[in-house]
């Protein structure tokens, strides 16, 4: 048709008809020709593919000035330089020449320029998967997953170790950062959940956990994941830094996973939970429901595992450190304290990703929960009353002057009863009721119903005497009071016992 060009379609829908037997003006008039084309196009002038590519431009090249000149020797110097800094570049040496609507016509240019003259693209050479050959262990955060501890937001990452050919996986909850003690604790309950080890492990280049050590640390931490791998058999290698790609088989799946987590919350109907323990149960059975599905896979990758060692071994770091007067320690710009029982001595601790247990020779004396500080530059305290308050209940006016005073106050509850209790009674007096009350609440194991009655009682403008507060929560037995005891009730109670054994003798001197 004049001045419309046609399409090989039509030119295949021509000869569609002509082949049925249909006549050349009917077949003209089928596929939108006409007749004087249908012509051309058995005479093969017009074959489909027969168009001569077109080699001049219909408009005037708006770079033609510059794109020789100035913007191909930048490519050619540095490819990877971006169309988009490229035309501001030029904007800004050649002021209201090239606005901003040019700039697509701009960057098609440059994109076929790339792909004509270009360096090459690195190409991703897509893996044959073996069973029992390789394992891989990342770390991922659960940006999009929120969960609660006892109304808390839980901040925490995800170790995910993943067997590449069957799709096994384990997701280990971490407290603290990428650290070797995280992968470690990871890396070795995933072999002996899965009943055996894959040849070769890869991890990322552990660039976090070699944040701010020095060369030798870095050398005891690279010999230390190594014996662990060889441990159970398993040959330990790294992907380059920065090349994430080359960990594809599991920071790919990472993603699925998340949405696992995010999906079962929301069936679940809540994202909370009383205690991490009860997180990390519920995640273990997440993780258990979708490898039942990879049951086909992991029967033939798990004939291929190797056998595992008799025992797990060491994946944990070590710290000797000595206990201070104060009943303290400091491990890893974090202040803790342990029962006072152990002020002096020298423990030798076994530092995990969520507790730190100390040890006194080879007897564990105490376990602490594993505390991290907000940031690198700031330090952080975790300070337990139970471990000093024996010792606090024989002076108690040290509490008011204690650098650890708001420490001690275990949370709001507490902290709020200290300063009504300040408000309201003489200094000495404020002090002892206040050591008082955590010494109870630790000796009868009753923080929070405690703390809750006493902030009752203090609302209605009384507080409650210590005496009041023992009978209540601690009943006392017949057997008599300890000195801790004493200072409770403010003075020696002889126990009611004692006079139920005088009663007979006493009767007897009446009759």
């Amino acid at each position: 048709m004049p001045g419309k060009h046609i399409t090989e379609q039509q030119v295949r829908l021509y000869m569609t008809h002509r082949k049925r037997g249909e006549s050349q003006p009917v077949a003209s008039a089928k596929a939108g020709l006409s007749e004087r084309t249908g012509r051309r196009i058995e005479s093969g002038e017009l074959a489909p593919g027969a168009q001569k590519p077109r080699h001049w431009r219909t408009r005037k090249d708006p770079f033609s000035e510059v794109w020789e000149s100035e913007v191909v020797p930048m490519l050619e110097k540095q490819p990877a330089l971006s169309a988009t800094t490229l035309f501001e570049d030029l904007q800004e040496r050649h002021p209201g020449v090239y606005p901003n609507a040019r700039k697509r016509t701009f960057q098609r240019r440059v994109k076929a320029w790339k792909a004509l003259r270009g360096p090459d693209k690195e190409v991703m050479f897509r893996q044959r998967q073996e069973a029992g050959r390789l394992g891989l262990s990342d770390f991922t955060e659960p940006k999009d997953v929120e969960v609660h501890i006892n109304g808390e937001p839980l901040s925490h990452r995800l170790y995910h170790f993943r067997l590449p050919f069957s799709g096994w996986s384990h997701v280990k909850v971490v407290l603290g950062g990428e650290s070797y003690t995280a992968l470690a604790e990871g890396l070795q309950e995933a072999p002996w959940r899965l009943g055996g080890a894959p040849r070769e492990h890869r991890a990322d280049s552990l660039s976090a956990a070699y944040k701010n050590l020095n060369a030798e640390e870095k050398e005891d931490l690279t010999e230390r994941h190594e014996g662990l791998c060889g441990h159970y058999g398993m040959h330990p290698t790294r992907n380059n830094r920065g090349a994430s790609h080359e960990n594809g088989a599991v920071e790919s799946p990472h993603g699925h996973l998340k949405r696992r987590i995010k999906q079962a919350l929301l069936l679940r109907g809540n994202n909370e939970f009383d205690s991490i323990e009860d997180y990390r149960r519920w995640l273990d059975e997440l993780a258990r429901r979708f490898n039942r599905r990879r049951g086909e896979a992991l029967a033939i990758e798990r004939a291929a595992l190797q056998a595992l060692p008799k025992r797990r071994t060491t994946d944990f770091t070590e710290q000797v450190v000595s206990v201070t007067t104060a009943s303290t320690i400091e491990v890893k710009r974090v202040l803790y304290t342990v029962p006072a029982r152990l002020v002096g001595e020298q423990l030798r601790l076994h530092i995990f990703d969520d507790r730190i247990d100390g040890y006194v020779g080879a007897a564990q004396a105490v376990t602490l929960p594993r505390v991290y500080p907000v940031s690198h530059e700031r330090r952080a305290r975790r300070i337990d009353y139970r471990h000093l308050i024996g010792q606090l209940v024989r002076k108690p006016q040290a509490f008011r002057y204690s650098q650890l005073r708001d420490d001690l106050l275990p949370n709001a509850t507490y902290r709020r009863i200290w300063t009504e209790i300040d408000t309201r009674l003489e200094a000495r007096a404020a002090c002892k009721r206040m050591v008082g009350i955590l010494a109870l609440a630790a000796r009868a194991d009753c923080e929070q119903a405690l703390g809750a009655h006493v902030l009752r009682r203090l609302d209605t403008d009384t507080a409650p005497t210590l005496l009041e507060l023992e009978r209540r929560f601690a009943p006392r037995t017949e057997e008599a009071s300890s000195p801790d005891e004493l200072l409770l009730h403010g003075g020696y109670q002889h126990p009611l016992a004692l006079y139920d054994a005088l009663l007979p003798v006493c009767a007897g001197e009446v009759h």
